[in-house]
């Protein structure tokens, strides 16, 4: 048995050893769970600041670019949806102000 034969029979053999799958399931769990509470968070920052500024009535226009590029796509890209695009659909109705126009009604 050549040196090579050695090697790819030990490499073959670790690699179906079943310590080794469950290491790498044991990691893809983890990001399962990090993934779901990067969505979660960012379903909550979403809601909060969306539910603020339907309130308000009123959006500007950096406010609307930090809800929408930087918060809301990533999360839809995730896999968020639900709730979140709905006030993300009404933010988007809201008239844009600039700052030092907005009024305190």
């Amino acid at each position: 048995m050549t040196i090579m034969e050695a090697l790819v029979t030990i490499l073959v053999s670790v690699l179906a050893s079943s310590g080794v799958w469950a290491m790498v399931m044991k990691l893809m769990d983890k990001k399962d769970v990090k993934t779901q509470m990067l969505i979660g968070l960012g379903h909550d920052r979403i809601m909060y600041l969306g539910m603020s500024y339907i309130q308000r009535g009123w959006i500007t226009r950096d406010e609307y670019e930090n809800l929408v590029d930087y918060l809301y796509k990533p999360y839809e890209l995730m896999g968020g949806n639900g709730s979140a695009k709905r006030v993300v659909d009404e933010v988007k109705k809201l008239p844009l102000q600039r700052p030092g126009e907005q009024n305190n009604g």
